[in-house]
């Protein structure tokens, strides 16, 4: 056999244990992920969609039919109080002018020969009377020349009436002739034009559109729908921001102009319209541009706060404990840990405002530049236990 020497038998021992230990399964070790505590704002917001409208677009129609004869106006003409854009055929409607115009000097050259007949009743009567006394004509005659009299003044009253209609008739017809002019009722901008030359319009049974005009793009406004479970958080003044697909990069600051009471309901979804006011000076923005709205609820600068990764962690030690809710916040105080020689420890804090990216700290034990954990990582081979792995958001 093979006898070793007492001196080497303790080294041997020592190798084949380092070897062993070497062999032995090992545990991964933690590295834990850091933040730091900042300062700066938490912003509450309402996330809706909408689109871009002119504050006030006014519809030009037609009151009367006919056939678009002239055209004075198109798309993106800017157009005064008054101006002609568009004209509707007038003749047919001046001959209507004139057959009223006829009819009504027909009735006052009729009103002139009744008034005639007026005054020979008015004599015969007046000289029946002595005559009558004298015996010279019987009382019958006299009644006859009273009655004469009589129906000369209600033909000349008839007349006056008579006159007064046709007046009437041919004002509607003047004022239908002036409706063949299809004018701007307010200084703009034309958007929108529907008609050409030769085109019929039909008026019968509703007022066809044929222009849209727009009173001032430097001004416009935004119409979001604002689901009924957000609305409430909305108020009147509040700021807003939104993104067009236009201007990708590009972010437009507005206010809440108005918050509507009428609910829009679509597949049982309820919405309210809530309109934002843009100032539009640069006429960047399009009547219909499709807009991401942003509008703020509740907004806090200049705060404490952590970053919501850090009120979500639990050390894998930790029982596991559910997420904190907006309302569990401000009823309890909450934790969030800190590496403390290699090892997390809580710290207890009472929290505000939440905006889904960073929390308001009210109370505990941080201040500005502290890190604290956000997430643990599990490394086998080259982290040691403990070993934070910082983050700067």
């Amino acid at each position: 056999g093979l006898f070793l020497q007492p001196q080497l038998v303790r080294p041997l021992l020592a190798l084949a244990a380092g070897i062993a230990y070497r062999m032995l399964p090992r545990s991964p070790t933690a590295s834990y992920v850091t933040m730091p505590v900042t300062t700066g704002a938490v912003t509450r917001a309402v996330t809706a969609t909408g689109s871009v409208n002119p504050v006030l677009t006014i519809i030009v129609g037609s009151y009367v039919s006919g056939v678009i004869r002239e055209l004075h106006c198109d798309f993106n003409t800017r157009v005064e109080k008054g101006q002609v854009c568009a004209k509707i055929d007038p003749r047919p409607y001046q001959a209507a002018v004139d057959t009223a115009r006829a009819e009504l000097a027909n009735a006052k050259a009729q009103l002139i020969k009744d008034q005639a007949g007026l005054t020979y009743a008015h004599v015969t009567y007046a000289r029946d009377v002595p005559l009558v006394k004298l015996g010279y004509i019987s009382k019958d005659a006299l009644d006859a020349a009273r009655s004469a009299l009589d129906e000369a003044n209600a033909q000349v009253t008839l007349d006056r009436a008579a006159i007064a209609a046709r007046e009437a008739s041919l004002h509607t017809a003047e004022i239908n002739l002036g409706y063949t002019d299809i004018a701007s009722p307010v200084d703009g901008t034309v958007v929108s034009r529907n008609v050409t030359i030769g085109q019929t319009v039909a008026a019968s049974f509703q007022t066809p559109t044929l222009f849209l005009i727009a009173t001032d793009l430097t001004r416009m406004q935004v119409d979001t729908n604002v689901s009924e479970s957000d609305i409430g958080s909305v108020k009147e003044g509040g700021k807003a921001s939104f993104s067009v697909e236009s201007f990708p990069n590009r972010t437009f600051a507005a206010t809440v102009l108005q918050v509507r009471q009428a609910p829009q309901t679509v597949q049982n979804v309820v919405t309210y319209d809530v309109v934002l006011g843009i100032d539009n000076s640069a006429l960047l923005l399009k009547p219909g541009m499709t807009a991401t709205a942003r509008i703020i609820t509740d907004a806090r600068t200049h705060v404490l706060r952590v970053p919501d990764q850090a009120l979500r962690f639990v050390p894998s030690n930790q029982p596991p404990s559910s997420a904190p809710t907006e309302e569990s916040k401000t009823e309890k105080p909450q934790r969030v840990w800190t590496l403390v020689k290699g090892r997390p420890m809580p710290i207890q804090v009472v929290l505000g405002l939440d905006d889904d990216n960073y929390t308001e700290v009210l109370s505990g034990d941080l201040k500005r530049g502290d890190t604290i954990i956000v997430g643990e990582q599990r490394d086998p081979t080259t982290k040691a236990a403990g070993t934070p792995l910082h983050f700067n958001p």
